[in-house]
């Protein structure tokens, strides 16, 4: 694994929806780097790789109530463990689960392993309430993948925070999420 800046060279052959990722952010001037690898399927490979991206690697999770009526993508330290009660009280949202991967593929045009904030360019109806654990912006950078698993991108937390989310139309909301021992 190598870190590069900016797109990939072999640009015409990755997939669109990773395509419009490259051009929405350069679109923006962002500077980000990127790092190829093979399918993170898991937080255990996503931490092999934050050893050449080095950046604060994010648990994207998409999360819905019961009904099926309000929707939420959460960004938090990959480190940390998630439990609904610690969100719900926050959002006064009960009853929150794991989000079809159906609807993670309307709203976002995403698939399951593949989470990503950049996702929520694709959300044009804004369907989905974007969440950051305070942790995340503590860090000088965030990973994230271009809404596919075989790459992931490390982008400067002040161009997220400045530039990335006015343009996707999302305003985050902060929670806090509490660290537990293993």
């Amino acid at each position: 694994m190598q870190l590069q800046q900016g797109r990939p060279e072999n640009f015409a052959e990755r997939l669109p929806k990773e395509q419009k990722v490259y051009d929405f952010l350069d679109s923006l001037g962002i500077h980000y780097w990127r790092v190829d690898h093979e399918p993170a399927m898991s937080m255990s490979v996503c931490t092999a790789i934050n050893e050449t991206l080095e950046a604060v690697i994010c648990k994207n999770l998409f999360l819905c109530n019961r009904q099926e009526t309000d929707f939420y993508l959460l960004m938090m330290p990959g480190d940390k463990k998630f439990k609904t009660k610690d969100l719900s009280a926050q959002i006064e949202s009960s009853r929150l689960s794991f989000a079809s991967p159906e609807y993670m593929e309307r709203f976002l045009d995403i698939t399951p392993g593949s989470v990503s904030v950049m996702g929520l360019m694709n959300d044009t109806e804004h369907r989905v309430k974007l969440l950051i654990d305070e942790d995340v912006l503590k860090h000088p950078y965030v990973g994230c993948h271009p809404c596919i698993n075989t790459s992931s991108l490390r982008i400067p937390v002040e161009e997220m925070t400045g530039k990335v989310f006015p343009a996707l139309g999302h305003t985050p909301r902060l929670v806090t999420l509490p660290a537990y021992d293993e």
